[in-house]
């Protein structure tokens, strides 16, 4: 018996893979600083927290259906007209088993064996895979400090082909937590759509970025390019990563097909997990995630000040997500080493650039400051004395 070739090459997620070590020293008695994955510490709203106990009453739980349930979407909607200020038809959107199981759905609607689609490196590993599982080619563009480790227009244009049929851009980006300028967004969400090919926006780290110099909420692509798939989630803003919930919102002409596919692949989200994020958009619940999106700016705060004292430099300064990615290559490690041996000798667990591209991959290094402050403060302390080793 064989293997399917995808599942004989896909490669691991190596930051889960670090997180698996750490589980492992902390087995053993360890207390490892978790500085690796993604997950707030805060974890879901107490309102949603609750509705999830009254929803498991004994209650039935139907599934719903496979686009979500109707008032779900209508919350969402209601989501982007108060807070980004732009008018979505709940019928546009489509609730998923997390915004993985969004993306997945959408490229299973879009790509086709040899279609490409342009990605920035680096970028969220998953998503590259994702689009590797349908036949689809990755034209990954090498960014740099300049573009803010983003696409930009002129590098869309220089990677662009005849095969090429999305452009898929993470603002702000993991691993990077950088966001593309408004301006540049809509430049190339207008050159994408002149040519007929989908744009895809990962907006996942949306509502963590930093508002603009007047207070306003960060600017939703769909402000710009109304027509643009756009992938979210209730993971990260919302604090539910293990409730695997997400959302897509798809142009109307896509909704149908993507349908198809959820009843298909998913049949639907978790029917208790959909009715308790109802109360994510309470005022309460929001309220409480903007306070949460403060004390992630100022964790950002401390950790970068923390690298600029340990001589570890972030060549470009995040704006939104909670990581920051740094530069190692100073130390005269690779940042493999450098995470294996921050883990196995301080006990502290990051993620090597390896997991998001070719060109930062033996030079950076991710950190996560979803962390409490001082876990985040004790993971710099492990780290300087990790670096006081190292020198001469």
């Amino acid at each position: 018996m064989r293997l399917a070739q995808r599942a004989r090459t896909v490669q691991p997620f190596h930051a889960l893979a670090f997180g698996q070590q750490a589980a492992d020293l902390e087995a053993r008695g360890e207390h490892v600083v978790r500085l690796s994955i993604g997950e707030p510490d805060f974890g879901a709203p107490p309102a949603v927290r609750e509705a999830m106990r009254e929803v498991m009453d004994g209650r039935p739980l139907p599934y719903t259906p496979s686009t979500g349930a109707p008032a779900l979407r209508r919350a969402i909607a209601g989501f982007y007209r108060d807070r980004h200020g732009v008018e979505v038809d709940p019928e546009r959107i489509v609730v998923t088993s997390g915004a993985s199981s969004a993306l997945l759905l959408v490229l299973a609607a879009t790509v086709d064996p040899g279609s490409e689609v342009v990605v920035a490196d680096p970028s969220y590993p998953c998503n590259r895979q994702l689009v590797e599982t349908f036949g689809g080619v990755v034209a990954a563009v090498a960014t740099t400090a300049a573009s803010r480790y983003q696409l930009d227009p002129a590098s869309v244009e220089r990677a662009w082909s005849e095969r090429t049929a999305a452009v898929m851009v993470a603002t702000p980006s993991n691993p990077t937590g950088t966001s593309v300028p408004p301006g540049q967004l809509a430049e190339i969400c207008a050159l994408a759509r002149a040519r007929g090919a989908w744009r895809i926006v990962d907006e996942i780290y949306l509502d963590l970025a930093d508002p603009s110099p007047g207070g306003a909420a960060p600017r939703t692509v769909l402000a710009v390019d109304p027509d643009a798939v756009v992938v979210n989630s209730f993971s990260k803003y919302f604090g539910m990563t293990g409730w695997r919930l997400g959302w897509a919102v798809l142009p109307a002409e896509l909704v149908p097909a993507v349908e198809k596919l959820a009843m298909n692949y998913f049949l639907c989200a978790s029917a208790p997990a959909q009715q308790a994020a109802l109360a994510c958009f309470t005022p309460e619940s929001l309220a409480l995630c903007e306070e949460r999106r403060v004390e992630l700016a100022a964790r950002r705060r401390a950790v970068l000040d923390g690298l600029a004292g340990l001589g570890l430099p972030v060549p470009v300064e995040p704006d939104g997500a909670f990581y920051v990615y740094f530069d190692v290559s100073g130390t005269g490690l690779g940042s493999w080493e450098f995470c294996e041996r921050a883990l196995r000798e301080a006990h502290v667990a990051l993620t090597p650039g390896r997991d998001f591209g070719v060109d930062t991959a033996e030079t950076h290094v991710r950190l996560s400051y979803a962390a409490s402050r001082a876990e985040i403060a004790e993971g710099l302390r492990r780290l300087g004395a990790f670096l006081a080793g190292l020198r001469p």
